[in-house]
């Protein structure tokens, strides 16, 4: 089975950290964020065909993994001349796919079992599956009820909801990429309501930890020193 890295996007809400390293080659301790996907990828689902798609500061990536042997792993780079979001760098490597894959994204860092999650997609039949993780936050404001006549019936200051949220790791048939335009940006999130509209079994696989999502300079920094702490005193 082979793999796909999107690692092509501009990283602009981590700039200025981003303007002259692309994002997945931020640094985590002593390695790039790539290199903890990739090694994940190997060691957790036993994947040493890697597919990286790439667009801003592409030299970058290429230039550190090459051709993955320095990894133990065979890498391959679908390049594109412009950011296509998820769903449209995604199809820039549909001609180097020809069977089941996983998908991830580049901008986080997964330590999941995703041996479990591939047999439950072979098992499910599905054409997508997701894996998802429970989330919980408390809204900033609180809420305020009316009934029909516009009298206050209840104050909920400042709820928390909760529900699964998607974490950017995927196992996919290569039938998904149909659904995915030729051309242009599009979105994973477009990409998975259009196969739901064409009643396709999307599978959901939950995990309850595992995931350090790199969304943002705060983030970032947390599991920068997260992962600074496992390397001990220097």
């Amino acid at each position: 089975m082979k793999a796909v890295i999107l690692a092509g996007g501009l990283g602009t809400r981590l700039q200025p950290y981003t303007f002259f390293i692309p994002k997945p080659m931020l640094p985590l301790g002593n390695k790039p964020l790539l290199e903890y996907i990739i090694e994940w990828l190997k060691k957790a689902g036993g994947i040493d065909e890697i597919i990286v798609c790439v667009s801003y500061l592409h030299r970058t990536i290429e230039d550190y993994f090459e051709d993955g042997a320095r990894f133990g792993v065979e890498i391959e780079y679908a390049r594109s001349d412009r950011p296509l979001a998820t769903a449209g760098q995604l199809k820039t490597a549909e001609k180097l796919l020809d069977d089941s894959f996983v998908c991830v994204y580049g901008d986080s860092v997964y330590e999941f079992n995703l041996r479990k999650m591939l047999r439950q997609h072979k098992d499910s039949r599905a054409l997508i599956s997701m894996a998802l993780l429970k989330y919980s936050t408390k809204l900033k404001y609180g809420f305020i009820d009316l009934n029909q006549q516009e009298k206050v019936t209840a104050w909920r200051e400042k709820p928390e909801i909760s529900g699964l949220i998607n974490i950017g790791c995927y196992v996919m048939e290569p039938e998904f990429l149909r659904t995915i335009p030729k051309s242009g940006s599009f979105g994973m999130d477009d990409a998975v309501r259009k196969a739901l509209e064409q009643k396709k079994i999307v599978k959901g696989f939950k995990i309850d930890a595992g995931f350090i999502d790199i969304g943002d300079k705060k983030s970032y920094l947390d599991a920068n020193r997260q992962y600074a702490s496992r390397l001990g005193k220097i």
